[in-house]
């Protein structure tokens, strides 16, 4: 089942709710002492939060800067530079055509707005706006990752760039 710190990473990996180191040692067949350890390891490293939980006890859950950042470079290794800019600019399109069909600026504005309409009005399509909702929320996330795995690659250039040596700073006097 691989070693003890793989099994608890790979635990606390899809631990997106907080749960007990009970928990996820049970399901990482370790002791709670050593899932512990491995948590707070993971913690120090930033793949786990911590949060309080009942009776003073720790809650681990996965960081969602760690998230983000895997989102990103799964990206990054399977579009190009400019793949990713040309979907980028889909998704923007995407939650625009969304803005302008509902005349509402977010998905949680759209639900207060048929909550509203539901009130007053019968003639909601309720099933065609919760999937629309659900798909507004999901274009958000991707274009979220999308920009993240943009800024990556733009910050990885500009270290990579720094550290070709130019002429000028390279030069001997």
């Amino acid at each position: 089942m691989g070693s003890t710190d793989t099994r608890v990473r790979e635990i606390i990996s899809h631990a997106y709710s907080p749960e007990p180191v009970a928990a996820i040692a049970e399901r990482a067949h370790v002791s709670e002492k050593t899932a512990r350890k491995h948590l707070n390891t993971l913690s120090d490293d930033g793949f786990v939060s911590t949060q309080p939980g009942d009776h003073g006890a720790t809650l681990y859950s996965r960081s969602s800067e760690s998230l983000v950042v895997e989102q990103a470079t799964d990206i990054l290794e399977e579009l190009s530079v400019a793949e990713l800019r040309e979907r980028v600019s889909e998704l923007r399109s995407t939650i625009r055509d969304f803005q302008e069909k509902y005349d509402a600026e977010s998905p949680e504005e759209l639900s207060v707005k048929a909550a509203d309409e539901t009130l007053t009005t019968q003639s909601v399509d309720h099933d065609q706006v919760d999937a629309d909702l659900l798909e507004w929320k999901t274009t958000r996330r991707n274009l979220a990752f999308a920009n993240a795995a943009l800024s990556i690659s733009s910050a990885q250039r500009f270290i990579n760039d720094e550290n070709v040596p130019n002429s000028k700073t390279s030069a001997s006097p």
